[in-house]
């Protein structure tokens, strides 16, 4: 018999984009992580459990093989960096963008056009630290871990780099968007060691996932 593979997702829209794909390979997940407080699901295949955690959490629980493969957006992945993952399929879920945004009224490109050294707040320190190193503008990235849209409007600092989907949480709080940083979407990510010893077992999975 097989061991069990255990799969690593988050709550929210991960999860539930996820579940029509692991519906296509015949797999149902018993509870809803929404309602249940169990943090490992069994599904109706006996060699699968779903393990729910912190979206930026799921490369650790793959990179060290407490999960053999999970779902994560590619922001996470690129923050977290790549050591002892693959990431075979973009499976173009949860899709948003990494934007720079501003309050309104402030002019951005005049402030980079004059080299002013602009002080930013994000939770994905390495991608904005590239971005404006690519761009050759000076800022002091200052680290939060949510409510990035307060930075500008405190005085905290002068942007902010963070996911954007709708715009409606910009717009409600009079920031605008002045520039994508990247396109974002979800990944299949794999503990490396797994796909080399146990991919007869993992590969049906990966096939039921790619077909998507």
């Amino acid at each position: 018999m097989s061991k069990m593979i255990t799969l690593a997702l988050s709550k929210g829209r991960i999860f539930d984009e996820t579940l029509p794909m692991l519906a296509k390979a015949g797999i149902t997940v018993s509870e809803d992580p929404e309602t249940s407080r169990k943090l490992i699901l069994p599904t109706s295949s006996p060699n699968l459990r779903v393990i729910i955690v912190r979206a930026s959490d799921v490369p650790t629980y793959v990179q060290y093989g407490a999960a053999d493969l999970g779902v994560a957006g590619y922001d996470v992945l690129a923050e977290h960096g790549m050591d002892g993952l693959y990431a075979p399929i973009d499976l173009g879920i949860a899709k948003c963008r990494m934007s720079v945004a501003v309050r309104e009224g402030f002019d951005y490109a005049n402030a980079v056009r004059q080299g002013a050294r602009l002080r930013v707040v994000t939770k994905y320190v390495e991608q904005a630290r590239e971005h404006f190193a690519n761009k050759g503008v000076h800022v002091d990235l200052i680290k939060l871990y949510g409510s990035m849209e307060l930075g500008p409007l405190v005085g905290l600092a002068d942007a902010i780099v963070d996911l954007v989907s709708t715009g409606n949480t910009l717009k409600a709080n009079q920031l605008k968007e002045v520039e994508v940083i990247s396109q974002i979407s979800s990944r299949l990510v794999v503990n490396q060691a797994a796909y080399k010893r146990r991919r007869a077992d993992l590969q049906p999975l990966l096939d039921a996932f790619s077909k998507v």
